[in-house]
């Protein structure tokens, strides 16, 4: 298996619209390198799909990109980009088509319900959500573009980006 780790990578951050693979890159990122995960999903989502928003834990969420020298990020959430990119060496941008983001976490959704996904908060079993999906119907019109200027922010990153499957495919080997 041919790597997709690029040489010295120590803090990345994994970002892009829900459905697109980061999660699952992430894990992947992680067996190759050994570099510790962070799925913010899992730090935000409280049980029963309760968003922990607070101040005592986003000071939390941005210690650990602070004082941690090594980590993989997977997700967005804008509040703790800043935080994130500023330290970060590698950014993957997984930035698909709305049609290929829905049609996954549909495909998600109906392969997990009601099961609790390892990136996600405990006790936050996955499901249908009319919120989430428009979330993800309306993300390059709504919160692509904030993405993007944050990213642009940060002239030290070393970014990958990826506009669909197949570039993704082009660009990054899959396990074989």
């Amino acid at each position: 298996m041919k790597s997709v780790a690029p040489p010295g990578m120590k803090r990345v951050a994994i970002i892009g619209c829900s459905g697109t693979g980061k999660s699952t890159f992430a894990r992947r990122l992680h067996e190759e390198t050994g570099l510790p995960v962070i799925h913010l999903d899992r730090e935000y989502w409280r049980p029963g799909w309760v968003f922990d928003n607070s101040d005592a834990n986003l000071a939390r969420i941005r210690n650990r990109f602070e004082k941690e020298d090594e980590w993989i990020v997977d997700g967005n959430y804008a509040v703790t980009m800043r935080a994130r990119l500023a330290r970060a060496d590698t950014v993957f941008f997984f930035d698909y088509p709305t049609h290929v983001c829905l049609w996954r976490v549909f495909w998600r959704v109906w392969r997990n319900r009601g099961k609790d996904r390892p990136d996600c908060g405990e006790g936050c079993p996955e499901r249908f959500s009319g919120e989430f999906f428009r979330f993800v119907l309306n993300f390059r019109r709504k919160s692509r573009g904030e993405l993007v200027a944050i990213l642009g922010e940060f002239d030290h990153l070393r970014v990958f980006h990826f506009t669909s499957p197949r570039d993704f495919d082009a660009q990054m080997p899959r396990p074989g």
